[in-house]
Formats: structure tokens, C-alpha cells, sequence
């Protein structure tokens, strides 16, 4: 699975990052980088408004951010990038909260998230546990449990009171 998104679009959905925030981008690139690292899934990320003479694209592990130049938006470079996917387009999901985007993405053969939609599997990638933090626990220990606790710890119960 790889991704387009709208990265403004998105920070506006993403819990704990504002678009006032000095380093939004940063902070949605940092958690991508992570969702990405777990998912194995590229990331293509568009921002509005590239500062200028800064550097246009970064590449960092599976993610490459776009910085769209003055002129054009982040929701026409999604679609022109699109049209340079050709039929490899149905590789890949926009992510994005406008309806002319997400027509785009369908037009093309791609699938398509709203921002809030993938906000939420970002954030469920984030905080997922690994198997063992799975484990169904109900609070009690076995006879065994509380017999290797305490050799750990050394000690019984009844030597404390």
C-alpha cells in the first residue's frame, strides 16, 4: 500500500498538532515516518506553500515530502502526480478531505481516504501494542507467577507485615 496526501489537510485532523503549531509539518512527518516504518508503506506528503529557495522534496526512510512551489496547490500536485502514475495509480490511496481530490483519486483508479478517516488509522498504527501487551490480563497470577515474583524480589507476603 503506498499513499498521497494532502499533508495541511491532514495535520488539521491529527490530534495534538495544529496548523498554528510552528513545526506542524515536522510533527506529521515524524509520526508518518513511524506508520510508515510499521505498515511498510510509502508515504508521498504534499504541503502548500514551500518556503522559498528551500529544498522542494526530501526523501526520509519510506516517506518523501513534496513542498508545492508558490503558484499551486498541494490538491493540484496530488492530481498531476496522479496523472504521472498512469494505471499504477490503483497502487496507491489519496488522502485527502476535498471532493475534487478524492474524484481525482477515483478517476484514476486509486483509492481514496478522507483526512479524518486516515487520521484515525494513524493514530491506531501509533498506539497499537505489540502482541505480548496483548495479552488478554484479568489481574490475577497463577500460584507459579507469584512464586517467580517472589524469588525475583525475594521475600514473602508474610515476612513484610
Amino acid at each position: 500500500m503506498a499513499y498521497l496526501i494532502d499533508g495541511h489537510n491532514l495535520i488539521s485532523k491529527m490530534p495534538g498538532i495544529s496548523l498554528e503549531d510552528f513545526d506542524d509539518e515536522k510533527q506529521l512527518v515524524e509520526r508518518l515516518s513511524i506508520f510508515s516504518n510499521r505498515r511498510r508503506c510509502h508515504i508521498e506528503v504534499f504541503f502548500d506553500n514551500a518556503p522559498p529557495g528551500g529544498r522542494r522534496v526530501i526523501q526520509q526512510g519510506l516517506i518523501t515530502v513534496r513542498f508545492v512551489r508558490a503558484g499551486m496547490s498541494a490538491d493540484q500536485a496530488i492530481r498531476n502526480r496522479l496523472q504521472s502514475l498512469g494505471g499504477e495509480a490503483r497502487n496507491w490511496t489519496v488522502v485527502s478531505s476535498d471532493r475534487q481530490v478524492r474524484a481525482s483519486a477515483k478517476s484514476a483508479g486509486a483509492r481514496h481516504l478522507t483526512s479524518d478517516e486516515f487520521a484515525k488509522t494513524v493514530q491506531a498504527a501509533l498506539y497499537d501494542r505489540s502482541e505480548e501487551d496483548q495479552l488478554d490480563f484479568k489481574g490475577e497470577m497463577s500460584d507459579e507467577e507469584i512464586e517467580e515474583w517472589l524469588q525475583h524480589f525475594g521475600g514473602t507476603p508474610e515476612e513484610e507485615k
